[in-house]
């Protein structure tokens, strides 16, 4: 196999000192930013530093106690846009499961020119800048003059990730024999029957994968949430926002490291699914 003549021979030292080096500089850029809210989350004083000139555990207290104070549940409170994020995001992955799971079947076993079709359409959404998706939708919300409630940010976030859920769902249909179904339908399954008891578990790492994406996109998208959001539909990384405008507030650092955490666990479980290590039913 040849051998890209810029990088040095992995027989010698020099191969694997530019590869550490390589790994920490890309470890550098993408931790670095986390480990500072990590670090300042623990700062002892009003005004957060870096690095923090005491350290405490006051702002996790302060996290805890808003989320269970007896106003957490008021119009403006985090538990309230904690609720919201949740329930959006739940509903934006049972829709975008509802879609992708039999379009992708569809597109595997249709013609190619149609799935190439198909394929570039669903990309639109990751071309677009999200500023003006924002516009776009909100144009359209304010035109309709309707009370959408939280489908005024289902709507958009289900855009937002089917290319994802997409992209899981055709890959894990790409390993699936066509043959598998035809056995299927030799021993009497009609095809639906062999599409949902032979296709869609075989799916089940890739469907469960793209859910978890879809999941951690709509739980922590901001932009087109920011055009779209009520005083009475709010989520949490608005709430975050507005206790930052005007000065930071530490209790946000806090909540950030909570989210960081539970993001990183729905990371390592989403690679632990596509290796067939792990299941979530």
């Amino acid at each position: 196999m040849m051998r890209v003549g810029l990088i040095p021979d992995e027989k010698g030292g020099t191969y694997r000192l530019a590869m550490l080096a390589l790994s920490c500089l890309g470890l550098l850029i993408a931790a670095l930013p986390v480990v500072i809210v990590v670090i300042m989350s623990f700062a002892g004083s009003n005004r957060p530093s870096f690095p923090p000139s005491s350290y405490s555990l006051r702002w996790y207290g302060d996290v805890l106690h808003m989320l269970t104070t007896a106003d957490a549940n008021g119009g403006q409170s985090v538990a309230r846009a904690l609720q919201t994020s949740l329930l959006v995001a739940f509903a934006v992955m049972v829709i975008s499961a509802a879609v992708c799971v039999p379009l992708s079947y569809a597109m595997a076993r249709g013609p190619a020119r149609l799935r190439q079709t198909l394929e570039i359409l669903f990309t639109l959404p990751l071309v677009f800048p999200l500023v003006m998706l924002g516009i776009a939708f909100l144009l359209m919300a304010e035109g309709m003059k309707l009370d959408l409630g939280l489908w005024r940010l289902i709507i958009p976030h289900v855009t937002l990730v089917l290319p994802f859920v997409m992209r899981n769902c055709q890959s894990a249909m790409a390993g699936i024999d066509p043959e598998v179904e035809e056995a299927a339908r030799s021993l009497g399954a009609p095809p639906w029957r062999g599409f949902l008891n032979v296709v869609v578990p075989m799916m089940r790492p890739g469907i469960l994968a793209g859910l978890i994406f879809a999941l951690i996109i709509s739980f922590n998208e901001f932009t087109i949430t920011f055009f779209m959001y009520t005083i009475d539909v709010n989520t949490l990384p608005i709430w975050m926002y507005s206790r930052t405008v005007s000065s930071l507030d530490p209790s946000v650092l806090a909540l950030s490291v909570f989210i960081i955490l539970a993001d990183s666990a729905l990371i390592i479980l989403t690679d632990k699914i596509v290796a067939g290590k792990a299941s979530l039913f």
